[in-house]
């Protein structure tokens, strides 16, 4: 697992999630003591946060291409995001 210390906020979208199921395996082995136990949780919370920060960031650059009239592509627009 990546020292504690690692800067969440910079890590991409596949280390923080790589780092996120290797804590959830941890938690779930229960093989840690309580506190390493809430540290791994806490660590855990960030990490979500910023894998749902960076699919919003992904989602928000999705487009769709829109069609004229005669049903020819002509252009994109941005993704309705809900």
């Amino acid at each position: 697992m990546p020292a504690p210390s690692a800067d969440i906020a910079t890590l991409p979208f596949e280390q923080a999630m790589q780092e996120l199921e290797e804590i959830v395996a941890a938690l779930e082995k229960s093989s840690v003591s309580l506190d390493e136990s809430v540290k791994l949780y806490e660590r855990g919370e960030a990490l979500k946060k910023r894998c749902d920060a960076l699919l919003a960031q992904a989602e928000a650059r999705i487009e769709k291409i829109t069609l004229g009239e005669n049903g020819a592509p002509k252009g994109v627009a941005p993704l309705d995001v809900e």
